[in-house]
C-alpha cells in the first residue's frame, strides 16, 4: 500500500514537471514570435559636431621678414708677413692670438744686420758717386778752359800764317817762313780738335757721373727701405688672429705671420634664392638698402647687431645658385668673424594682406571660413609670403570672416562646428576676478589646505602658493570655503 502512494506521488510530481516545461516553451515561443513580428526601433540620428579654433581675419600692412643664414666677415682683414728673411729678434707682448693692437705699433723685429750692411755699402757707393760727379763738372770746366786756349792759339797761328803770306807777296818773306807759318797754324786747328774731343769726353763723364749718381741713390733707398721692413707695424687699430710666432724663429720671405682684423668694420654675406632676391629690388632693378638684424642664437642667449644692405656679388659662382647679398653691420659687440648667425631682413611693408597660421591653409591654397550658421566653407586664398608659422595671404572678401586654424581631415565644406574664439578665451582669461584676503582668512585657508591629505603635493603646492600671492583668484576661495562649510 506504501510503494504504490509512492509511486502515485512520484507520477504526480513528473506529470506537473513535464505541464510547466510544456507552458515554459510556449511562452518562450510566443515570445520570440512577437519579438520578430515587432518593427525595429531606430533612434533618431544627430548631427555631429566638431570643435575648431577660429581666428578673425583683419586685414592690414604687414612687413614681412624674410630669416636666412648668414656668416661674419671683416671688411678690413690683412695679412702679416714677414718682407724680409732672417731671425726674429723682438716680438712685441701683444702679437698673440686675440692680441689687440694699435695703428702703428711695433709688432716684431727682424735681425737688421744684413741690410744694414747693405744700407752701409749703398751709403758708400753713393759717396763715390758724389765724388765721380764732382771730378767730373772740374774735368768739364777744365776742358771749357783749353778748348778756348786752344782755340786762342789756332787764331794766333792763322794770323801769323796770313802774315807771312803778304810778306811773301811783297817779296820780302821766304817761302820756307810761310811753310813753317802754314804747319804752325795746322798744329794749332789740330789742337783745337784735341781740345773739343776732350770737351766731349768731359761732357760724356758728366751725364755717366750723373748716371751712376742716380744708380747709387736708388740702391740706398732700396737699401734703406729693405732695412726699414725688419721693423713690421701695425696697419689699423685691430685684433690679432693666427698667431703662431715665437721669439728667436728663421723667418722666410713672405712668409704669413698672422691676420689683422678690423672688428668694428664688420659685414653679414648671406645667399637667398633668385624669387627672394627679386623681392629686395626696386622698380628700376637697384638692390634696396633694407633694415638687417643679425643674431648668434645659444641657449636661450643671443648676441646681436642691426645694419642694412650695401651690396651683392658680381657673380654667382661656380655650382651656386641664387645670390649672394652682403650688409654692413653698426656696432656688433660680441660678434666675430666666421660666426654662423640667422639673418632677418625687413623688406617693404605690403598692404592689405592677412596674417594666418600655416596649418590653416592646405595644399591647394585654401582656407575654411565660418559661415553665421556655424557650417564651413571652402574660400580660396593667394599666397603672399611665408613667414615661419605664419603666412601672408589676400583674398576676395576674407576680411572679418572667421577662419579655422587648424584643417584636419575630418573638416570639409558644409560641416558643423563649434567655434572657439581666441578672442573670447583671452577676454575670459583676462577677466578672471582675484580678490584681497584679511591675514585671519588666509591663515584659516592655508591651514584647511595644508590638513587637506586628499589633495595631490603637487596641487596642493600650487594653491599654497597662490594663496601666499598680496591677491588670490575669487573662484578658488569660494570652492575652498563651499568645502569648508564657511
Amino acid at each position: 500500500m506504501r510503494f504504490l502512494a509512492r509511486s502515485l506521488s512520484g507520477l504526480l510530481l513528473l506529470s506537473v514537471t513535464l505541464g510547466l516545461l510544456a507552458l515554459a516553451g510556449s511562452l518562450v515561443q510566443r515570445a520570440v514570435q512577437d519579438r520578430l513580428a515587432r518593427a525595429p526601433f531606430v533612434p533618431p540620428a544627430r548631427e555631429r559636431v566638431f570643435a575648431v579654433n577660429v581666428i578673425t581675419a583683419r586685414a592690414q600692412q604687414i612687413a614681412p621678414v624674410l630669416t636666412v643664414f648668414g656668416e661674419i666677415r671683416s671688411r678690413r682683414t690683412l695679412d702679416i708677413r714677414a718682407s724680409a728673411a732672417g731671425t726674429l729678434v723682438t716680438l712685441a707682448p701683444d702679437f698673440r692670438e686675440g692680441g689687440d693692437v694699435k695703428q702703428g705699433q711695433v709688432l716684431l723685429e727682424i735681425d737688421p744686420t744684413q741690410a744694414q750692411s747693405a744700407l752701409d755699402r749703398a751709403e758708400a757707393d753713393l759717396a763715390d758717386a758724389l765724388a765721380e760727379a764732382r771730378d767730373a763738372e772740374r774735368g768739364l770746366v777744365i776742358a771749357m778752359d783749353t778748348l778756348t786756349a786752344s782755340r786762342d792759339q789756332a787764331g794766333i797761328r792763322e794770323r801769323a800764317f796770313d802774315r807771312q803770306t803778304q810778306l811773301v807777296e811783297r817779296g820780302i818773306g821766304s817761302a820756307t817762313s810761310v811753310e813753317i807759318a802754314e804747319l804752325a797754324a795746322a798744329a794749332a786747328r789740330q789742337s783745337v780738335l784735341s781740345a773739343r774731343s776732350d770737351l766731349a769726353q768731359a761732357e760724356a763723364r758728366i751725364d755717366s757721373a750723373a748716371t751712376a749718381l742716380s744708380r747709387a741713390r736708388i740702391v740706398r733707398e732700396d737699401a734703406a727701405r729693405d732695412l726699414a721692413d725688419t721693423v713690421i707695424r701695425a696697419g689699423f687699430d685691430g685684433t690679432l688672429s693666427g698667431v703662431t710666432l715665437v721669439q728667436g724663429r728663421l723667418l722666410s720671405e713672405n712668409e704669413v705671420l698672422a691676420q689683422l682684423v678690423d672688428p668694428d668694420a664688420l659685414e653679414v654675406a648671406f645667399r637667398v634664392s633668385t624669387g627672394q632676391y627679386t623681392r629686395l629690388l626696386d622698380p628700376d632693378g637697384r638692390l634696396l638698402r633694407l633694415p638687417v638684424e643679425v643674431a648668434l642664437e645659444s641657449f636661450g642667449s643671443a648676441l646681436t647687431a642691426v645694419g642694412e644692405i650695401s651690396r651683392d656679388s658680381a657673380a654667382v659662382g661656380e655650382g651656386l645658385t641664387g645670390r649672394l647679398i652682403l650688409a654692413t653691420l653698426g656696432r656688433a659687440q660680441g660678434l666675430k668673424p666666421g660666426d654662423f648667425v640667422t639673418v632677418r631682413v625687413q623688406e617693404n611693408p605690403i598692404s592689405d594682406v592677412i596674417s594666418l597660421p600655416a596649418t590653416a591653409i592646405d595644399a591647394a591654397g585654401t582656407v575654411l571660413v565660418v559661415g553665421p550658421d556655424n557650417r564651413l566653407s571652402v574660400m580660396p586664398v593667394t599666397i603672399e609670403r611665408r613667414q615661419g608659422d605664419a603666412v601672408l595671404v589676400r583674398g576676395p572678401d576674407l576680411d572679418g570672416q572667421e577662419v579655422v586654424t587648424e584643417r584636419t581631415p575630418l573638416l570639409g565644406a558644409g560641416i558643423l562646428v563649434r567655434p572657439n574664439r581666441a578672442e573670447a578665451a583671452e577676454a575670459a582669461s583676462v577677466a578672471t576676478e582675484v580678490i584681497a584676503l584679511s591675514p585671519e582668512q588666509r591663515a584659516r585657508l592655508v591651514a584647511f589646505v595644508e590638513a587637506n591629505s586628499f589633495l595631490p603635493d603637487a596641487v596642493k603646492t600650487r594653491m599654497l602658493g597662490q594663496l601666499e600671492q598680496a591677491e588670490v583668484p575669487a573662484e578658488m576661495v569660494q570652492r575652498l570655503e563651499s568645502r569648508m562649510g564657511g
